[in-house]
């Protein structure tokens, strides 16, 4: 999992072409604490570890690299609701610190929980981008399928 967690860093973590595993190892320990990954020891592989763990060892893999914008697609898919909530939470707190945050979810709810602003697509195209304080799932329903409903109406059958 360590390795996993560090991937991304590879060339950052090597001196003269070689790894320095104690810097890696450290790495691998500032994001395994700072993302509550449960684990026994960060020498485990990741697939041992639940699909929440496997999903936090992911956005390790990334978040070392410090970056300015991070795109995560259906970053909950497949996790209980109590990891949910850690992901959700790490989420607000790397916006917090300034990251822009591209999040891609077909679950209503949690678009309407976590979105500053809402990008609403219809067969590839955007129809609306709605502000959070607009950001009903009545609108954004209306917004997914507005376009569909106009779509259909005129094709030729």
């Amino acid at each position: 999992m360590g390795r996993n967690a560090t991937l991304a860093l590879r060339k950052r973590l090597a001196r003269f072409g070689l790894i320095s595993g104690s810097r890696e190892r450290a790495v691998a320990e500032e994001w395994t604490q700072r993302l509550q990954v449960k684990t026994g020891s960060i020498d485990y592989t990741a697939s041992t570890l639940s699909g929440g763990n496997q999903q936090k060892v992911v956005l390790a893999k990334w978040l070392s690299m410090h970056p300015r914008l991070l795109i995560v697609d259906e970053p909950t898919r497949g996790i209980d609701v109590g990891t949910k909530s850690e992901v959700h939470r790490l989420l607000s707190d790397l916006a917090n610190e300034g990251i822009a945050i591209i999040m891609i979810s077909s679950e209503l709810p949690e678009v309407l929980g976590m979105a500053d602003r809402v990008v609403v697509m219809c067969e590839g195209q955007v129809t609306a981008t709605i502000d959070r304080a607009d950001a009903t799932p009545e609108n954004v329903m209306y917004a997914a399928t507005h376009n569909l409903a106009h779509a259909t109406q005129g094709a030729p059958e």
